[in-house]
């Protein structure tokens, strides 16, 4: 997917996606159908000079929701399973960490987290949340474990990349997106 800037209104959006005002946003990963954001790409290091690791944060709150509701479900575990049997998914989950860290150091190099990616890579699959994030901001086949996950909110019926499910009101529309045109 294509990464773009971060505007007032996807700030505004974001905001009300969080409940709160976002911290270190430089971007936007990746995009609901109607233009709102879903992935959020945040600075390494935030603007009070904090390190954080989490270059690409899932904003949108019906996937967050289907997430959490994997994760109480607990399958980690089964992807753990997965992760341990499996040497193909272990190579391609490793790869997925080098990526990210590597995509993290191209905005900026910080030595506290130069090791440390998200989602538990390259190891275990500790947070789904991180690695959605990671799958829909750098598209299809990068994250083996992502990639699983959407496939699973989908077939499960808790979210779809194919159809919005922003809050009423969300929907980006010409009519509200300001540009510097």
């Amino acid at each position: 997917m294509k990464q773009t800037d971060a505007d007032e209104w996807d700030r505004l959006i974001i905001e009300r996606q969080l409940g709160r005002v976002p911290r270190g946003v430089i971007g936007i990963g990746a995009r609901c159908v109607c233009g709102s954001p879903l992935v959020v790409i945040t600075a390494p290091r935030l603007p009070d000079g904090s390190p954080f690791p989490t270059l690409y944060y899932l904003s949108h709150p019906v996937v967050v929701k289907g997430c959490s509701i994997l994760e109480a479900q607990h399958w980690m575990e089964e992807l753990n399973s997965d992760l341990a049997e499996d040497e193909t998914l272990r190579s391609e989950y490793a790869r997925a960490h080098d990526l990210y860290i590597g995509a993290r150091e191209a905005i900026q190099e910080v030595p506290q987290i130069a090791h440390f990616s998200a989602g538990g890579m390259p190891e275990r699959v500790k947070c789904l949340h991180a690695l959605v994030a990671h799958s829909l901001a750098a598209g299809p086949g990068i994250n083996p474990i992502g990639d699983r996950v959407l496939s699973r909110l989908e077939d499960d019926g808790l979210w779809s990349a194919r159809n919005c499910s922003c809050l009423s009101g969300q929907r980006r529309t010409d009519e509200n997106r300001h540009t510097d045109d």
